[in-house]
């Protein structure tokens, strides 16, 4: 076990110097390198701030306005019908919208109902096997400049599904 907390603590920083003594033998100037990489980090930053922005204020908007509650109450009568447990709705919904939130409603269900429980169970591996689909795509796309995302967000929100439904029935499955 001391092996494995070694080697962790040791990973980053003989990358670093690996990183390192390969450009020193390439003859490249790295500190050069390292401060062309920033500069191009922060332009990146720059430019997907807006769409952050408004993507946390869109999720802060839906969450607080009381949508999901009426969302998940129209669509109850489909996931009753489909064994999917009311007490996820909430996760299913935020999750490819935002990583934090879907954080923050997975941790809360897992409060509620424990981690070891049939809810709880669902409830991570969602969180797992789903990805927060217009946040992932707002970024990469404006960062690219792509401005037609349709398909892609068609297929991705397929799969989002998919890792929803999979999720309920393996845990159901397997509970």
């Amino acid at each position: 076990m001391q092996l494995i907390n070694y080697v962790s603590s040791a990973a980053m920083p003989m990358i670093i110097l690996g990183i390192i003594v390969y450009g020193i033998m390439e003859k490249k100037k790295v500190y050069d390198s390292f401060l062309e990489g920033a500069k191009e980090g922060i332009e990146i930053v720059f430019n997907i701030f807006p769409t952050l922005i408004g993507i946390f204020v869109a999720v802060g908007a839906l969450r607080s306005s009381g949508i999901l509650d009426i969302i998940i109450q129209s669509i109850s009568p489909i996931t009753n019908f489909f064994k999917i447990p009311s007490e996820i709705m909430p996760l299913m919904l935020v999750r490819p919208i935002s990583g934090s939130a879907s954080t923050a409603v997975a941790t809360d269900i897992m409060r509620t109902f424990g981690v070891d429980t049939h809810i709880g169970m669902i409830a991570s591996t969602i969180m797992g096997s789903t990805e927060t689909t217009f946040y992932t795509i707002a970024i990469y796309t404006s960062c690219v400049g792509i401005k037609k995302i349709r398909f892609v967000l068609v297929a991705a929100l397929i799969a989002d599904l998919i890792g929803m439904i999979a999720s309920v029935v393996l845990c159901s499955f397997l509970s």
